[in-house]
């Protein structure tokens, strides 16, 4: 453990939360998303000197990603996560004793999961609580240093340990970026041209591909796949015939979403591609498959056994902090960073890419995370470790900040201004070429200078 790191209190944890509509449905896996409440989190801390401050988390409350059992609706997938929640909240407030804010997330963990089981919550869904109130406790640390998240991780002011590796010189010689690559998702609903546009949204902003690229010029994309051979390579063939009149190189990786039961459906889908002329440049830009099995299955197929031309990566699967490890003896090269299931745990995956090297690796992938706290912790946490380019979809299927209130909307923009920009109506994330600056978030906090209005939201239900 980092000797930097102080011990602290959790002296009182609340929970928040407000409603999320999107501007166009979005379908992922198994649901189609129309709205969606947003989980707010904040956590004061106390440091050994009487020294207290607060700090906050927020993320979606996304249904049928974490408990994808299709007995249960939306809402009773909105009440799981808000369950996680409390239980967090009680666990972290009943041990008044100090820690560092790791020993924190450490001590609770196992008590976390325990309590889940009881109810029936995968690991995946047991985590969502802690994953939040881990970041709040981290931002209130960093706020009573006057820190950076930056700089208290760079510093391991949290005091990460982890057995057989030197976490505090992994840590210091991470180099954040400037700015990062958006990676634009195309969801299996998503128009690709505007002849496939079955009615306008008309708020002015992109709703095709084609448009997309025109107004953010993006060079990265996530293509959803759905398990359906033929139409599955036909709708990557209509996307291709979009990305290959790009002038430039472009990049893209294939969500899976759990859409197939073994590694020979998957097989079936790359040889496909490969079958196709038309997607020759596609194929030949795709970096990564991500999650194409079955949650309940994957880590029990062997990927060696099947010829798929591109590396996979576990993301749903990525249930326990050892998740990873099992699945590289499946054959999987990589694993997901996401804040919602838990930022110490990105940490550690990203020491094993490390130790392993031999092309192991992380990706950064959006659960259609919100402009204001919760985007920009998901962007510093991934540009902290080094990876170039990140999914973002919330900025696209919402529109930014509409439904905030212009204080909190100006306070946003006035703080970040590389971050956000104020366009059609709303302060909403500010994508050029591709890319979003990055720079303000090394400020005192976790990644923002600003606060939501808590007032103006709904304690958890």
């Amino acid at each position: 453990m980092s000797t930097a790191a102080p011990l602290i209190r959790v002296r009182s944890i609340e929970l928040y939360e407000r409603p999320v509509k999107l501007r166009l449905p979005f379908r992922f896996g198994v649901v189609t998303l129309r709205e969606c409440p947003q989980a707010f989190v904040r956590v004061r801390i106390e440091t050994a000197d009487g020294k207290s401050a607060w700090g906050a988390a927020a993320e979606m409350m996304a249904p049928k990603w974490f408990d994808k059992n299709l007995a249960l609706t939306n809402e009773q997938n909105f009440d799981q996560l808000r369950d996680v929640l409390r239980i967090a909240r009680d666990t972290y407030l009943s041990d008044a004793s100090r820690a560092t804010a790791f020993g924190h997330f450490a001590r609770h963990y196992d008590e976390q999961l325990k309590q889940g089981a009881a109810k029936a919550y995968n690991p995946l869904l047991a985590n969502y609580g802690p994953a939040l109130v881990d970041r709040a406790v981290l931002d209130a640390l960093c706020r009573l240093r006057n820190v950076s998240f930056y700089d208290a991780m760079r510093a391991n002011l949290p005091g990460i340990f982890f057995e057989g590796f030197d976490m505090d010189a992994f840590l210091a010689s991470l180099e954040p970026s400037a700015s990062i690559e958006a990676r634009h998702t195309v969801g299996m609903l998503d128009a690709i041209t505007s002849a496939d546009l079955k009615e306008r949204v008309n708020d002015g902003l992109p709703q095709t591909l084609e448009e997309v690229i025109a107004t953010w010029g993006h060079r990265y994309f996530k293509l959803k796949v759905g398990g359906h051979l033929d139409a599955d390579v036909a709708r990557l063939a209509a996307i291709a015939s979009v990305l290959d009149r790009l002038p430039h190189p472009y990049f893209v990786s294939l969500d899976g979403n759990e859409q197939y039961a073994d590694a020979q459906g998957v097989a079936e889908l790359t040889a496909g591609i490969r079958a196709k002329p038309s997607l020759k440049r596609l194929w030949e830009s795709t970096l990564f498959i991500e999650q194409p099995i079955a949650r309940k299955v994957a880590l029990d197929v062997d990927l060696r056994t099947a010829d798929l031309g591109k590396p996979v990566i576990i993301d749903e699967s990525d249930g326990e902090l050892d998740t990873f490890v099992r699945a590289k003896d499946r054959g999987y090269r990589g694993v997901s960073s996401k804040t919602c299931k838990g930022f110490y745990k990105s940490m550690l995956n990203a020491a094993r890419c490390r130790a392993w090297g031999d092309g192991y690796f992380m990706s950064a992938e959006d659960l259609t995370t919100q402009a204001g706290l919760s985007v920009q912790q998901d962007l510093a946490l991934v540009n902290l470790l080094g990876i170039a380019h990140v999914e973002r979809n919330g900025h696209y299927y919402v529109n930014g900040m509409a439904a905030q209130g212009e204080s909190e909307q100006q306070a946003f923009v006035d703080a970040h201004p590389d971050v956000y920009e104020r366009s059609h109506g709303a302060v909403r994330l500010k994508i050029r070429d591709g890319r979003i600056a990055l720079s303000s978030l090394a400020c005192p906090g976790f990644a923002s200078a600003a606060m939501p209005d808590f007032s103006a939201m709904t304690p958890l239900a």
